[in-house]
C-alpha cells in the first residue's frame, strides 16, 4: 500500500494550477452572470411594478371622478402610504417605491393623486412585488444549484485537461533530465499537436541531436588521437632505450612513460565514453583483489578489512575494472593528498582515504573534470584518474562518491552492487 502523502495530490504542480484557474474562471463567470442577471430581473419587477401602480392609478381616478367609488385596490388616504406621496401638491399622478415588509405584503410601488384640489383626499394604489420578488429568489438558488452542478462536472474535465498538458510537460523535463546526466539517446519522440508543448519536445530533440553528435565528434577525435600517438610513442621508448645511461636517459625514459600512460588514458576514456567496454564478471575474493591493487601500485598504502568476513568475502565483478577503479583512487590520494593514505574493505564497499587538503569544492559539484586537477595545492597531473575511476565504476553498476573527511582529508568511497 503506498503511503499516504503520496496519495495527496502535489497542489504546486503545473496540473492543479491550470485546473485551479480554470475552476476560479468559472466561479467568476458565473458570479458576473448571477449579478447580472439578478440586477436586470429586480429592475424590470420595479419597472413593471411601477408602470402597473401608474396606470392603475390613472383608471382608479377615473373611476372615482365619474361614480365616486373605489375599484379594487385603490384607497382614500391608506395609513400605509410613504409619507413622498402624502401631500402631491400639483395634482398629478406620483409613484414612489415603499420597501416595509408586513407578512405577504411589500415590497410595493405606490401610485398616487389628489381626488380634487388642494386639500382634498389622496386616492392611492399599491401594486405588491413579493410574489415577483419570491420568484427572483427562487430562480437565484435555481441558478446556484445548477452553476455548481456545472462546476462540479467541469472541475474533473479542467484537472483531467491539464493533466494532459502536464504528462507532455513532464515527459519532456524528464527526457531533458537523462539528457543532462549523460544519456544522449533519449529523446521526447513525436507529439500530438501543433502547438507550444510539441516545439518544445521538437526543440529538446533537435538540441540533443546536435549535442550528440558533437560529442560523438569529440569523442571520435580523442580516440583517433590517442590511437595515432601510440605508435611515436612507441617509438620514443624504443629510441630511449638506445641512449647510453645516465641522467638524461632516466629524465627521457620518465617524460615518454609518462606520455604513453597518458595516451592509455585517452584510449581508456574513449572506450568508455563509446560504450565499448564490457565488464567480463566473476566471483572474486574483495579484500584480496584491493590488496593486490594497492600492492601494484608500489605506493606505502594502509589496508585495513574491517570485518573477518572480509577474508572470504566474495563479490561478482570485473576484477580488473576494479583494481583499475582502487589503483586510481590510491594513485589520486598520494598524488594529490598527504599521507597517511588507508584503505578500509567493509563488505561490499571499499573507502579510500588521505590526510590532505580534500577535494575542491568544485569537484565535489561538478564531478572530476579532463585534463583539471583542481586546487593547485592538491599537486599536478592531467586530471584523468578519477574519470576514468567514475566510468569503470558505473561500467559495474557500482557508486563511487567522493567527499571530504570531517577532520581534514578526501575521501573515496566505492559500493559495489548486490
Amino acid at each position: 500500500m503506498r503511503p499516504f502523502h503520496r496519495l495527496r495530490p502535489d497542489l504546486s504542480s503545473l496540473r492543479w494550477k491550470i485546473a485551479a484557474l480554470a475552476a476560479a474562471t468559472a466561479c467568476l463567470v458565473v458570479a458576473v452572470v448571477g449579478v447580472l442577471v439578478h440586477v436586470r430581473i429586480t429592475q424590470d419587477i420595479h419597472g413593471r411594478a411601477e408602470a402597473q401602480a401608474f396606470n392603475s392609478m390613472y383608471s382608479a381616478m377615473d373611476v372615482h371622478r365619474r361614480t365616486g367609488m373605489l375599484v379594487d385596490g385603490a384607497e382614500l388616504d391608506p395609513a400605509e402610504l410613504p409619507a413622498a406621496l402624502r401631500d402631491p401638491a400639483d395634482g398629478k399622478r406620483h409613484t414612489a417605491y415603499d420597501g416595509r415588509v408586513e407578512g405577504n405584503v411589500g415590497p410595493s410601488f405606490w401610485a398616487a393623486q389628489r381626488t380634487g384640489g388642494p386639500g382634498s383626499p389622496v386616492l392611492a394604489f399599491q401594486v405588491n412585488m413579493s410574489s415577483d420578488l419570491y420568484t427572483l429568489r427562487q430562480l437565484n438558488v435555481t441558478m446556484t444549484l445548477a452553476s455548481l452542478v456545472a462546476l462540479a462536472a467541469a472541475a474533473p474535465l479542467a484537472v483531467y485537461g491539464a493533466g494532459l498538458l502536464a504528462r507532455r510537460l513532464r515527459r519532456v523535463s524528464e527526457t531533458a533530465g537523462r539528457i543532462s546526466t549523460g544519456d544522449l539517446d533519449a529523446r521526447t519522440g513525436p507529439t500530438k499537436g501543433r502547438d507550444e508543448v510539441a516545439g518544445i519536445a521538437a526543440t529538446v530533440d533537435l538540441m540533443a541531436d546536435s549535442l550528440g553528435q558533437r560529442l560523438r565528434t569529440e569523442r571520435q577525435f580523442t580516440a583517433d588521437v590517442a590511437h595515432e600517438l601510440r605508435t611515436p610513442v612507441g617509438g620514443l621508448l624504443a629510441a630511449v632505450d638506445l641512449l647510453p645511461p645516465g641522467e638524461t636517459e632516466d629524465l627521457l625514459r620518465a617524460r615518454v612513460r609518462d606520455l604513453r600512460g597518458l595516451v592509455e588514458d585517452l584510449l581508456e576514456i574513449s572506450r568508455l565514453d563509446a560504450g565499448a567496454e564490457q565488464p567480463v564478471h566473476a566471483q572474486v575474493p574483495l579484500g584480496a583483489v584491493v590488496s593486490e591493487a594497492v600492492v601494484r601500485t608500489g605506493l606505502d598504502t594502509e589496508v585495513t578489512r574491517s570485518t573477518e568476513t572480509a577474508e572470504t568475502e566474495t563479490v561478482e565483478t570485473d576484477p580488473r575494472r576494479l583494481e583499475r577503479i582502487v589503483s586510481n583512487l590510491v594513485i589520486n590520494a598520494h598524488r594529490h593528498g598527504d599521507t597517511p593514505v588507508q584503505v578500509t574493505v567493509e563488505g561490499r564497499t571499499v573507502v579510500v582515504r588521505d590526510h590532505g587538503p580534500g577535494f575542491p569544492p568544485a569537484l565535489l559539484l561538478h564531478g572530476p573534470r579532463r585534463f583539471q586537477t583542481g586546487a593547485t595545492e592538491r599537486g599536478s597531473g592531467h586530471g584523468l584518474g578519477l574519470t576514468i575511476a567514475l566510468g569503470q565504476a558505473r561500467l559495474l553498476g557500482a557508486e563511487l562518491r567522493l567527499d571530504n573527511a570531517p577532520d581534514r582529508g578526501a575521501v573515496a568511497t566505492l559500493r559495489l552492487p548486490t
